[in-house]
């Protein structure tokens, strides 16, 4: 079983250059959640294979100045949802059945989660695996995660992959995330960031590509995608999970 963790991995993801923890998706066996940028990379690879780049840290959306997105959760499910609301927010999103709802508890973050798959979530995107997180104090929803990967959909390809992440790309950088908080196509350990944004309260969207690279001619670093991760996170700077006190160990 694949598991569910909201890890203080991936560094840099919620600020230009810095940043606290990001809810990240065991969902693809033998990777792992990118743990530094090292560089950002402008303009995005358009199909598997497709060099990546350097460039400048962060872009502003289109427009940012004259919308403000807000984000709350994803579709019907709203942070801060207790799981019996969740439930009944996937049944009215996906109508999903009782018995297609599986739970899944975290015994290091004693966090507990919800997953179901889902065909088509993007249209023509394969199927993917939904998961929704709730927090070790709160009980109430912290997070909600997509991934697409051969995990999910056996037929899943690496262009799809690339091609998901494009379209979900040009999705939000036209939704208006405040402007000091986006930035697109940065390469980390592991795959590439193609988009990070935050709302007013801090709240954010993360896309990450994962996959392999490899130095090709001229030093340019090519991307092979394994999974595509999407998190809406509550609060990834200081997520609801155990930790033990200061002075115990």
């Amino acid at each position: 079983m694949r598991k569910i963790y909201l890890i203080p991995a991936v560094v840099g993801l919620l600020t230009s250059v810095a940043a606290g923890p990001l809810a990240a998706q065991g969902a693809v066996p033998k990777q792992k959640a990118a743990p530094a940028p090292r560089a950002a990379a402008a303009g995005a690879p358009a199909a598997a294979g497709t060099p990546v780049a350097a460039g400048a840290p962060s872009a502003e959306a289109p427009g940012a100045e004259d919308k403000s997105k807000a984000i709350d959760g994803f579709r019907s499910a709203k942070f801060g949802m207790n799981e019996a609301d969740v439930r009944a927010a996937m049944a009215k999103d996906f109508n999903a059945k009782p018995d297609a709802i599986r739970a899944q508890d975290n015994a290091a973050e004693l966090t507990h989660s919800i997953l179901l798959s889902v065909p088509e979530l993007l249209p023509n995107g394969g199927t993917a695996e939904l998961s929704y997180v709730f927090g070790y104090k709160s009980k109430s929803l912290i997070q909600v995660g997509a991934v697409w990967s051969k995990g999910t959909d056996a037929a899943i390809t690496p262009e799809k992959l690339f091609s998901n992440a494009n379209i979900l790309r040009a999705h939000f950088m036209g939704e208006g995330f405040k402007p000091d908080s986006i930035a697109v196509n940065m390469p980390v350990a592991g795959g590439i960031v193609m988009f990070r944004g935050s709302d007013a309260k801090d709240r954010s969207v993360i896309l990450l590509l994962q996959g392999t690279f490899e130095n090709k001619e001229n030093n340019q670093r090519v991307l092979t995608p394994t999974s595509l991760l999407l998190f809406y996170v509550a609060d990834a700077k200081s997520p609801d999970i155990f930790k033990l006190p200061p002075g115990q160990f």
